[in-house]
């Protein structure tokens, strides 16, 4: 396995609005200054509040659409719900991709999608959901069930749970001969271990997980980034084939990709969208979508998200019926 180690600069991105943003009202100084609540969709280089029709005009033309939940959160599954309906009335024909299922479930998938007389019970055991993803399946049923119900491919983007696992037990340089590395199609990959990345992952591991060894944070960090460049070769492939599909059938117009993660994957860029745009060369059109919970207390926070640039798009959302996630301080 290949690491690649970019110089890069420190994750600081201007704000390029000049708005207070208060949950409360405005600011002393700004007395049109805007106030966060729920289903407020941020546009986040211009400040503005975008309606959902406005949003869907501007995700349009992209590639790739990146929605990044709260885990469980039934308010983001419903948001990727109604922007996958939207591009299905526009006559699009959107390529869903899960984080929730390994690369070991994906045959699972497909068959699920094609073959409606397929048990939900037998396509949960041989998907492997308890071991890859666990907790209600319903949270995200309808995601599925919609792609099953209009004939829309899913993509499983998660390196199976095993492989991420003996990452970060052992270490990356020490699982390279093992024969799922290649087996998965990982051995040979480039790993980009990008500063901004790494500070990203480890500065949380360590005030979440405090008390572990440096070489303890370095093997979950690899597993981080081994799960990230993973999901990343999964989208970039898809978009490969969906490239000459198109060129063949020129009448057709398929995707974009809705890629369905947790927020970590997706914020300022680094994740998985960097590692997209990376091995396609800087040809293709993304953005990235963070869903978050609306909580009063959480303005200041909210602020930051948006002076950060944590995405393209900040969209606010009712707390899930698990309630308000917990956050490491």
């Amino acid at each position: 396995m290949r690491w690649t180690f970019l110089v890069a600069p420190a994750l600081v991105v201007a704000l390029v609005c000049s708005s207070a943003f208060s949950a409360d009202g405005p600011s002393s100084g700004d007395a049109a200054a805007p106030v966060f609540q729920e289903w407020q969709i941020w546009e986040v280089k211009t400040g503005l509040v975008l309606s959902f029709e406005e949003l869907l005009r501007a995700l349009g033309p992209l590639d790739v659409i990146y929605l990044g939940e709260e885990h469980h959160n039934q308010w983001h599954v419903e948001a990727a719900r109604q922007i996958l309906q939207a591009l299905l009335r526009q006559e699009r024909h959107p390529i869903l991709a899960l984080e929730m299922f390994g690369w070991d479930g994906q045959a699972a998938l497909d068959r699920y999608l094609a073959d409606k007389e397929w048990t939900r019970d037998s396509f949960l055991k041989e998907s492997h959901w308890e071991q890859s993803w666990g907790g209600s399946f319903g949270d995200y049923e309808p995601l599925v069930a919609l792609a099953r119900a209009q004939g829309l491919p899913v993509l499983a983007l998660n390196p199976p749970k095993q492989l991420v696992r003996l990452a970060a037990k052992q270490g990356l340089a020490q699982i390279l001969a093992d024969p799922e590395m290649e087996r998965w199609g990982m051995k040979d990959e480039t790993l980009v271990d990008e500063p901004a990345y790494r500070d990203m992952i480890v500065k949380p591991l360590r005030q979440c997980h405090g008390g572990l060894s440096d070489n303890a944070y370095q093997r979950m960090y690899e597993a981080s980034m081994f799960r990230d460049e993973g999901m990343a070769k999964v989208i970039a492939e898809a978009l490969r084939r969906e490239h000459t599909s198109a060129a063949s059938e020129a009448h057709s117009k398929p995707g974009p990709i809705i890629s369905y993660t947790g927020g970590g994957h997706i914020q300022y860029q680094l994740p998985v969208p960097n590692r997209v745009l990376r091995r396609r060369s800087g040809s293709v059109k993304q953005a990235t979508i963070y869903l978050t919970s609306f909580e009063p207390g959480r303005a200041e926070e909210l602020r930051g998200l948006m002076q950060e640039s944590v995405a393209d798009y900040l969209w606010l959302t009712p707390i899930g019926a698990q309630g308000a996630p917990k956050r490491c301080r």
